[in-house]
């Protein structure tokens, strides 16, 4: 008898977390409940969780070498059992859907089975040496004493070396290479590009001192990781909707690159982190982040799946940026230039939302998956980010003809290209996006698209030569 451990082993997750994360994302309340639960102990934590989850066993990211080694198992006439301390309804769906176990047992609510009972269960239903075991932690030492060979998958080398010394045979399987790339790719830098607009009031108020540029430098750090820290709670929030898409199911949690169980830590010292970054500035910068932090979170648990909503908050997220520079650098924010972001980053959020049902038209799919658009609304989102793409443009033409500008800019007139400029790549933005040929945040999509990185050198030269004659 081969018996075959899920957590970390079979599976590249953690059953616990998957079915955590599940829950906190269909109800923000969810942690609430699962606390009490957990006065119960772990099995009763479990069981609750299975009952308040969504676990699509067909998406998991199963590790292809166990799974090849139990198939060979079972041709050379040996019969395997998956035998996990993951709850028994969860272990029953992915033995139906892997069919590779003659039987499954699991956590019953009352009982966890892990380590010493475990242990206790294989040694009474199969006897001492009985069976040969495949497991990947500490706590499985306790099973691999009793089994007649200990398998282990992808152990650290001190642990490889204790389970040497607890059975009389031992094999090491090595499925994956730790990359420490996989962990930068979770913290997603390339999105930190959006949190340069911290630099924009400092920017626009031609300010641009040794301590207002150390200020905004700060901001710019404190944003970027706890930046991180949301993109790293949704990806966990967003694993089966993640694992759905042909290219987000990629993203390291969804594809078992991370432990999941490490996400959470990463996400809470990458918000500590971010908010060590803020304590030197002003009371009112910490403020500004951490209204960002929860606008983010409830965006990750409701507000994403509201039609209309979601397009406001994102708006608001990229415009709080500015917000936060201004916090930070104590440099009072225009109304103009707050006008402008609104509805330049409402038109933003729109193309976000306009690719995103473009590329399901294509896979014929009626909705977006974890949004609450249809396809048939694709005319009505394009309509939108064309028009606050242009009334932005407008709010800039109007601003040009202010006071403000006059003492800021030798000759403002120069300004002018700037909104032809604008009216161009908002145009051809959405267009692209129209034909299928965004496949990335529109932010992130202008940092590598080189007509997009033309445009801000004319915009650019645009403002040097209006401040320079």
């Amino acid at each position: 008898m081969l018996a075959v451990d899920l957590d970390g082993t079979l599976l590249r997750s953690n059953i616990l977390y998957e079915s955590f994360w599940s829950s906190f994302g269909r109800d923000w309340k969810s942690p609430f409940s699962a606390a009490v639960a957990l006065l119960n102990g772990r099995a009763a934590l479990k069981r609750h969780l299975a009952g308040t989850s969504r676990i699509d066993a067909a998406s998991l990211p199963y590790d292809p070498a166990v799974m090849d080694y139990v198939r060979d198992w079972r041709q050379r006439g040996g019969q395997t059992a998956l035998v996990t301390a993951s709850d028994q309804s969860i272990a029953d769906q992915i033995a139906a859907h892997l069919d590779l176990f003659d039987e499954v047992h699991g956590s019953t609510g009352t009982e966890n089975l892990k380590g010493p009972v475990k242990a206790e269960f294989l040694q009474n239903r199969f006897g001492a040496g009985g069976f040969a075991y495949i497991g990947d932690s500490p706590a499985d030492l306790p099973v691999w004493r009793l089994a007649s060979t200990a398998v282990t998958v992808n152990a650290a080398p001190a642990l490889r070396q204790k389970a040497e010394h607890a059975a009389s045979r031992t094999e090491h399987l090595a499925t994956v290479e730790p990359a420490m790339a996989a962990y930068v790719k979770a913290l997603r830098p390339h999105q930190w590009l959006k949190n340069i607009l911290v630099f924009l009031p400092m920017l626009a108020a031609h300010q641009l001192d040794m301590v207002t540029l150390v200020q905004s430098l700060l901001a710019f750090l404190s944003f970027s990781l706890i930046a991180s820290s949301v993109y790293v709670v949704n990806d966990l929030l967003d694993l089966n909707a993640d694992r759905a898409h042909p290219r987000k199911r990629f993203r390291p949690f969804a594809a078992g690159s991370i432990p999941i169980e490490h996400g959470s830590w990463m996400a809470a010292a990458l918000f500590l982190g971010g908010l060590a970054a803020a304590l030197p500035l002003d009371l009112l910068f910490l403020a500004v982040i951490l209204l960002y932090y929860a606008m983010t979170t409830a965006y990750s648990l409701h507000f994403k799946r509201l039609i209309v909503m979601d397009i406001c908050l994102l708006a608001g997220l990229y415009t709080i940026r500015i917000a936060a520079g201004g916090a930070a650098t104590g440099i009072p924010l225009s109304v103009w230039l707050l006008a402008f972001s609104i509805f330049f980053f409402f038109s933003l959020a729109a193309v976000k939302r306009q690719a995103e049902l473009v590329d399901s038209a294509r896979r014929q799919q009626l909705t977006a998956k974890g949004r609450g658009y249809h396809v048939d609304d694709l005319p009505v989102i394009s309509m939108i980010a064309i028009a606050a793409g242009y009334v932005s443009v407008l709010v800039l033409a109007l601003y040009l003809n202010s006071p403000a500008v006059a003492a800021l800019y030798a000759t403002p007139q120069g300004l002018w290209g700037i909104c032809c400029v604008l009216l161009y790549w908002i145009t051809n933005t959405v267009m692209l996006a129209h034909r299928g040929q965004m496949q990335d945040d529109p932010v992130v999509y202008a940092a590598r698209d080189r007509g997009s990185q033309l445009c801000f050198l004319i915009a650019l030269s645009f403002a040097v030569w209006s401040s320079a004659l």
